[in-house]
């Protein structure tokens, strides 16, 4: 019994390693998604957590902030969940070469890593996660699709073990005079 459990555990894992997306996969692809671009200014973006069963499980609002440094894209996230929960996540980004970036925030366990093609992003990170009365320690593999140049679209996959636990699916949206603000703020900020 416990060798045929091993052996569910390990083709779990190795089909969760399995994904056949790659960033590089969207090269070439329009429009070209520059977070310090796409998140400099304001952001808004509505979302949902779904159980591994489909279940609907929460929905939330964020408002972000972000500011482009020339180094360094601060993303100041605050959510409101439908029970009228609050949080907020600050995240410090860093560019690190044409195609990758690295993040922190709080909550997040080391570093998050990031690369972008074209109009995908591929971002993953380990991510210290409250459940009821305890964290969990999980690994998130997002993807973002920039659909014009207002319109976002992230799915993220949520594991623990290999595991799929849940997915998070999130629609950002800038309005017009937030996006003229943040590209211009953009453009003046970079050396």
């Amino acid at each position: 019994m416990r060798a045929r459990l091993l052996v569910y555990a390990a083709f779990a894992v190795f089909l969760s390693g399995c994904s056949s997306m790659k960033p590089e996969d969207f090269a070439g692809r329009e429009p070209r998604l520059l977070i310090e671009d796409y998140f400099a200014g304001k952001t808004q973006a509505w979302g949902i957590f779904q159980d591994r069963f489909g279940t609907l499980r929460r929905q939330f609002r964020v408002d972000i902030d972000g500011t482009w440094d020339g180094e360094t894209l601060t993303l100041v996230e605050d959510f409101v969940y439908d029970d009228g929960e609050t949080e907020q996540r600050i995240w410090r980004i860093k560019k690190l070469g044409e195609h990758d970036y690295e993040g922190k925030a709080e909550g997040v366990v080391g570093i998050a890593e990031g690369s972008a093609y074209g109009n995908a992003l591929n971002w993953r990170y380990k991510f210290a996660l409250k459940v009821g009365d305890s964290t969990w320690t999980v690994h998130f593999d997002d993807w973002l699709f920039l659909q014009d140049d207002r319109v976002l679209i992230n799915r993220a996959a949520v594991t623990k073990f290999g595991l799929l636990i849940g997915e998070v699916t999130l629609m950002f949206h800038k309005d017009a005079a937030d996006e003229a603000r943040g590209l211009s703020s953009a453009v003046t900020a970079t050396p």
